[in-house]
């Protein structure tokens, strides 16, 4: 077709393309509009004509600008670099750097004329050569091409020499084991006059620095000097209008030169002497009135804070970062609060002198500098200056924007919990906290305070007067309001449910107070007010409820009108508040003679337990503790001690435990209950028993069980570690953990005793006489359909490996097919299983299938094996599901 008919054969100018292009409407016109013009330069590539390859390349790097793919143009970039033309290979190497990367593997062929084209006699192909080099250079090119490049260090031109040392870079970062050829030519670059060949020269050398500790040491042995007199000229130079940017010469060789004064002096104390007089005078010469040179004057104070330097001038750059406080510009105020962050750990003494501009800083209409100004300020406090500092912070926030209020009202909490000179100071700052922004803080903050109040008994009254009086003062909350300080609300009314008779009484005056006078219904008055307000959420009510029935008893005049109060709750919509309604109603009207005990004050809280939780470093409420019960879901409560070691959960190497007191758990898994744990076990035989058979129940199965006493406690499983085989008829046992179904142990005869359950036999089944070797048989597992027989052997010299081959026996009319056996075991144990004998178990016993596999007992001796099994199968393509757990090991296996 004639080229000038058809806008996309391979005679097409690249503006006429691009014209063409841009002239299509909808992006399915222009992929048409690309479909065609790659079909014609694809065919123009199988024409290979020569005269087109340079355009043609030229529209594939602005297709794949587009977005296109174009990996069919690539073999034309290598011929377009193998041309001897400089026009072709300036095109060539340009395509080569858009259209490929250094991880494909057709750069490989280009290696040779990259090798070719850096010892060319024209420079400027050998400047393309190092372009593209530097660009797209991978391991093996580094390695294959580092000669040549180390040799044009030294070329006579400074633009090759400038690119050479470019390229020095990319390969030292590949190859870093290529940095020590590099390192004395770097070195001789120092000492040019050309600007851009000295500051690719420094940036070599701090890369070099970083990538090779002997090339750190040899420049800073060889090259400190030079570099502080290199910098030293060029601060002090004369106008040079070639380098001249707004009035400064060369501002990147200055941020070059002292990042590698910075890498040169960091942990070298004679380094860091040698450029002390230099940074202060850049320091202090350096206007600081333009971008350039507070951009040199940044650099000088990270330089300052990274080397070895001494106390003046770390506050000559501490000023200098406060003058950027002032600077109208946010840029430069972040980065100066950023790098104080830094500077504080080193003199925060200095840093002080600045709090009042770091202070203005949190009050910034800037969101980020606010957030960075406020972190400053955390740091920042010690014991000697935290009220003066408080103070500050929490009267902007009243005034503080609402999205701010959150993270400052968590500093300031986080402030006054840290350095709390007195617990006086801490309650009056928490509570206006709580009166501005009590709906940001979290949960944590207003429990720390009620456990310090209850701490305090000195200021019990103080703090209840300081609460109430706020609480009118502010308007904290009326029955017609919308704004309320919800955490506020509950500290107030749980101090007046504790402490309303010392409210009413002025008890515990201090000479700071001045007296108020509060009648027993100005305290009713003020609970009724919350629990009226419909904005508070039900725990506020629920606890102004608990208030109402403690004023109860410490108001007896107002009993009758609080139980009115009371007794309208008791058709809530809400479960919690009409249960405490009712209960509470039948407190004040059946049981005045004990309502007295029920309501006393709360015991004194645990201030240290409680901020050992706070911090993490103490189990919560909720975990398990040494004396304490657990509440499981089902509401029984059992001993928290047995439910841990249950399977020896804790410990590898527990001590053998003792055998007296009929401790039923001790003679089964070797469990070491503390005195306080067994006080009310060991009253009698079976309250042991029941209490183990809460620690071993399951809830009810689709098949009814025997007895009671052959049920096993599915929460057992999850403290078992489950034991993965390794081969490949054996899923793995993660899934066991989940499981909450009944156990079907039984033995043959029917439901085992209980005794015999948990405690293994009483009687020890008597060995063979091979060597006490081999076990007789027993019956793990039984149910209506299925029976599970375990034999025991050991071999001589290990006590602790026993051999058990598991027989599985169908007792059902139906065959089962894709039997797989599982089991997991406690942590003391190692299991191991072998593949099964088969998958398919035959119908009415007339056949089996046999699984070895070898436990392993650490504590032999000391405890006796236990076992979680599940055995799945299907039945006529339907899967069912039985497991149990197995305790009626021989003891001594």
């Amino acid at each position: 077709m004639d080229p000038i008919l058809n806008p996309f054969s391979s005679g097409t100018r690249l503006r006429d393309m691009i014209r063409a292009i841009r002239a299509c409407k909808t992006a399915a016109e222009e992929r048409a509009a690309i479909r065609k013009e790659c079909a014609a330069i694809r065919a123009s590539i199988n024409e290979n004509d020569p005269d087109y390859r340079h355009r043609n390349l030229a529209k594939l790097m602005f297709i794949h600008m587009l977005g296109y793919p174009t990996h069919f143009g690539q073999m034309e970039c290598l011929k377009c670099i193998a041309s001897p033309g400089f026009p072709e290979k300036r095109i060539g190497y340009l395509g080569l750097m858009l259209l490929l990367d250094e991880r494909q593997e057709v750069l490989m062929l280009v290696t040779n004329s990259l090798k070719q084209d850096l010892n060319h006699t024209n420079q400027y192909i050998v400047g393309l050569a190092l372009c593209a080099l530097g660009n797209i250079c991978s391991a093996e090119m580094a390695r294959d091409l580092a000669p040549e490049v180390e040799r044009l260090l030294q070329f006579r031109d400074p633009n090759i020499r400038k690119k050479a040392a470019l390229c020095s870079i990319r390969i030292i970062k590949k190859v870093p084991d290529l940095a020590e050829n590099f390192v004395k030519p770097a070195t001789a670059l120092l000492k040019e006059k050309h600007h851009g060949v000295l500051i690719t020269a420094v940036q070599l050398c701090a890369d070099l620095c970083k990538v090779s500790r002997e090339a750190l040491e040899h420049i800073r042995k060889k090259c400190t000097e030079g570099l502080v007199r290199t910098l030293k000229d060029l601060a002090n130079s004369s106008y040079s209008p070639e380098y001249d940017v707004s009035g400064i010469t060369d501002p990147f060789l200055h941020i070059r030169l002292l990042k590698l004064l910075r890498l040169l002096g960091e942990g070298d104390a004679d380094a860091s002497d040698s450029m002390n007089d230099i940074l202060a005078q850049v320091g202090t010469k350096t206007e600081s009135n333009k971008v350039a040179a507070n951009a040199i004057l940044y650099e000088c104070v990270q330089t300052i804070m990274s080397i070895e330097g001494n106390g003046g001038l770390r506050v000559l750059a501490i000023g200098i970062l406060g003058k950027f406080l002032s600077n109208r510009d946010n840029n430069i105020r972040y980065v100066a609060l950023n790098m104080l962050m830094k500077a504080v750990t080193a003199d925060p003494q200095a840093v002080l002198r600045y709090r009042a501009t770091i202070l203005e800083c949190v009050k910034d209409a800037d969101a980020s500098i606010r957030k960075r100004a406020l972190e400053l300020v955390y740091v920042l406090v010690n014991e000697s200056n935290v009220k003066p500092l408080t103070t500050e912070l929490v009267s902007y926030l009243e005034t503080c924007d609402q999205d701010f209020k959150g993270d400052l009202t968590a500093k300031i909490c986080a402030i006054v919990s840290k350095f709390s000179p007195e617990k006086i100071w801490y309650i009056d700052q928490m509570i206006k906290v709580l009166l501005e922004a009590g709906n940001f803080v979290k949960d944590e903050v207003w429990r720390a305070l009620i456990v310090v109040i209850s701490n305090a008994s000195e200021l019990h009254g103080y703090a209840v007067r300081a609460l109430y009086k706020a609480f009118q003062n502010h308007n904290v909350i009326t029955l017609t309001s919308i704004f309320y300080q919800e955490a506020f609300t509950r500290v107030a009314i749980w101090c007046i449910g504790e402490y309303g008779d010392l409210l009413i009484n002025n008890v515990g005056m201090l000479d700071l107070e001045d007296r108020i006078t509060v009648t027993e219904s100005d305290a009713v008055d003020l609970i009724e007010i919350t629990i009226q307000c419909h904005a508070l959420d039900f725990t506020t009510k629920a606890m102004a409820l608990v208030a109402l029935l403690k004023l109860s008893s410490r108001f007896p005049s107002c009993s009758e009108r609080i139980r009115e109060i009371i007794v309208k709750y008791k058709g809530n919509f809400v479960l919690e508040l009409q249960q405490r309604s009712i209960e509470f109603n039948s407190i004040i009207a059946r049981h005045q003679n004990i309502r007295s005990m029920l309501v006393e004050r709360m015991p004194v809280l645990d201030e240290a337990t409680f901020i050992g939780r706070q911090a993490g470093s103490l189990p919560d409420a909720g975990s398990i503790s040494a004396g304490s019960s657990v509440s499981l879901p089902n509401g029984v409560a059992k001993p928290a001690d047995s439910l841990v070691d249950l399977l020896d959960l804790n410990s590898n190497d527990a001590p053998a435990p003792s055998s007296s007191g009929g401790d039923f758990l001790q003679d089964l898994l070797g469990v070491d209950l503390s005195p306080a744990a067994q006080s009310g076990a060991n009253q009698t035989s079976k309250s042991g028993t029941d209490a183990l058979l809460d620690l071993l129940s399951v809830g009810s199965v689709s098949r009814p069980v025997e007895s009671p006493s052959a049920q096993s406690n599915s929460s057992a499983i999850d403290i078992l570690s489950a034991s993965k085989s390794e081969k490949a008829s054996v899923s793995p046992l993660d899934d066991l953990s989940s499981l909450s179904l009944s156990s079907r142990t039984t033995s043959i005869t029917g439901a085992a005793p209980m005794m015999d359950l948990l405690d293994g036999f009483a009687s020890t089944p008597p060995k063979s006489e091979n060597n006490g070797t081999v076990y007789p048989s027993i019956t793990a597992f039984e149910s209506s359909s299925l029976q599970l027989t375990f034999n025991f052997s050991k071999q001589p010299g290990n006590s602790q490996t026993t051999n058990i081959q598991a027989t599985f026996i169908n007792l059902s009319s139906d065959e089962y097919t894709d039997f797989i056996f599982q089991a997991a075991v406690p942590k003391f144990l190692q299991l191991q299983l072998d593949p099964a004998s088969g998958s398919t178990l035959p119908a009415n016993g007339n056949g089996s299938i046999t699984q070895n596999f070898r436990v392993t007992n650490s504590q032999n001796g000391k405890k006796s094996l236990v076992m979680r099994i599940r055995i799945t199968y299907k039945i006529n393509g339907k899967e069912k599901l039985e497991e149990g757990q197995i305790s009626n090991f021989p003891r001594d296996l």
